[in-house]
C-alpha cells in the first residue's frame, strides 16, 4: 500500500511539490547572500530525486522483499522516473548558478547505471565529480565534509534523516526522535525532507537494523510497535 501511495496519491505529488517550492525560496535567499565559497546543494538520490516505487512494486507483487541482487540488477537499467518537482527544482538551482552534488548510499558498481538514469531526464551536474556513491559506510557525514571544503552548502534534501546529520546514523527510535527535536529550526531552513512511506531507517530502527530477519519475523515486530486502543 505503501508504493501505491507513491505512485497513485495526488497528496503525495503534493508534498514533494511543497518540499520543492520551499527549496526554491531558500535558494533565491542563498543566492542574494555575499559568500566566500560557491554554493552547493547536497541531495540525496533515491525518494528524492528518483521514484523507485516500480522495484518496491514489483517485489511485492512477487512475494518477495527488497535484496541486492535484485536491486542492483534494477539500478542497472536506470528506468527509475523522477520524484515530483526534483527536476525543475535541480534545474532553476544550476541555473542561478549552484552546484548539485548527489550523495547516494548506492554501490559503486552502481555508478553506470545511476548517471544513466539521472542522465536520461537531464539533471544538472549528473557526472562522475558530483557523484558520490557509497564508500565501505553508509554514514554519509564524510562525503558531506568533503563537499564542504570547497562549497557552501546551501541545502541538503533526502528522505531519511541520516541524509542531513549524522546525528540519525544507525541510531534508536527514541534518539531519533530525540534528535529530531534538538535540530527542528533546522527543517524547511537547511534540510528539505521528501516523504517515504515504503522504506528508510524509521522502519529499520524498530527492527534494530537487524537486516538478518525474514519478512515474517519483520512484519511481527513492526505490528508490535503499533499503537491502538
Amino acid at each position: 500500500f505503501a508504493s501505491l501511495f507513491q505512485q497513485q496519491a495526488a497528496e503525495y505529488k503534493a508534498l514533494c511539490f511543497q518540499a520543492y517550492n520551499l527549496a526554491k525560496m531558500k535558494i533565491d535567499q542563498a543566492t542574494s547572500n555575499n559568500r566566500a565559497k560557491p554554493l552547493a546543494i547536497i541531495t540525496d538520490i533515491d525518494e528524492t530525486v528518483l521514484d523507485n516505487s516500480i522495484y518496491a512494486a514489483h517485489r511485492a507483487l512477487q512475494g518477495k522483499d527488497y535484496d541486492a541482487t535484485s536491486w542492483s540488477a534494477y539500478t542497472d537499467m536506470g528506468i527509475a522516473d523522477t520524484v515530483p518537482g526534483a527536476y525543475h527544482f535541480l534545474r532553476y538551482a544550476a541555473s542561478q548558478v549552484v552546484d548539485v552534488f548527489y550523495i547516494t548510499n548506492r554501490e559503486e558498481d552502481e555508478r553506470a547505471g545511476t548517471l544513466k538514469n539521472l542522465q536520461k531526464f537531464g539533471f544538472p551536474d549528473a557526472d562522475e565529480a558530483h557523484l558520490l556513491t557509497k564508500q565501505g559506510t553508509s554514514g554519509k557525514e564524510p562525503r558531506r565534509q568533503s563537499v564542504s571544503t570547497s562549497h557552501e552548502i546551501a541545502l541538503l534534501l533526502g528522505d531519511n534523516l541520516s541524509d542531513f546529520n549524522f546525528l540519525f546514523d544507525k541510531k534508536s527510535v527514541e534518539d531519533r526522535l530525540t534528535a529530531t527535536n534538538g535540530v527542528a529550526a533546522a527543517f524547511g531552513r537547511k534540510f528539505i525532507v521528501l516523504p517515504n512511506p515504503v522504506y528508510g531507517d524509521w522502519e529499520s530502527a524498530l527492527y534494530r537494523y537487524n537486516y538478518t530477519l525474514t519478512p515474517a519475523e519483520k512484519d511481527s515486530v513492526l505490528k508490535s510497535q503499533l499503537k491502538g486502543y
